[in-house]
């Protein structure tokens, strides 16, 4: 499993850390092999990325790039590269702000939300099995220490 962290809003986060979120989810789906990306940037960014995609001119909290979602494609011992998970920090400090809770579980939570997300998953179409999944699997993890707080 390879999980390559890009903190561009130099948070200084424990990669480690971040990487034990998404193996956790990853093996809680039984999912082999595989790569990910996870990038942390500013509001700035995170909005060119949103209206780029999305149509959407603001920032939001996270957004998942799935880029192989053929799990049964025989690719003869490459690593299926299964995306990206991309967290605009100051919007996740605000949110976990704003539901009280510290930033680290927010941290977790956005790190499962978007990596379902990689697998497949669709809050917006699937009656609530996505959020209930990710509940279940964040419910087993530590947050992360925030290195602000």
């Amino acid at each position: 499993m390879s999980i390559d962290i890009d903190d561009r809003a130099e948070c200084g986060v424990d990669g480690a850390a971040v990487a034990a979120v998404i193996e956790a989810v990853l093996a809680a789906e039984q999912v082999g092999e595989v790569e990910v990306g996870v990038v942390l940037l500013d509001e700035h960014e995170m909005q060119e990325i949103n209206r780029e995609h999305r149509g959407k001119d603001e920032p939001t909290d996270v957004l998942a790039f799935p880029i192989d979602d053929d799990e049964d494609e025989d690719l003869d011992g490459v690593t299926r590269m299964l995306g990206d998970v991309v967290i605009c920090v100051p919007v996740m400090a605000r949110q976990a702000a704003e539901n009280d809770v510290a930033i680290g579980d927010e941290l977790v939570d956005l790190l499962a939300h978007g990596t379902l997300h990689l697998l497949g998953y669709d809050h917006e179409t699937d009656d609530g099995r996505m959020l209930a999944r990710q509940d279940e699997i964040v419910a087993n993890l530590a947050p992360i220490a925030w290195p602000a707080d």
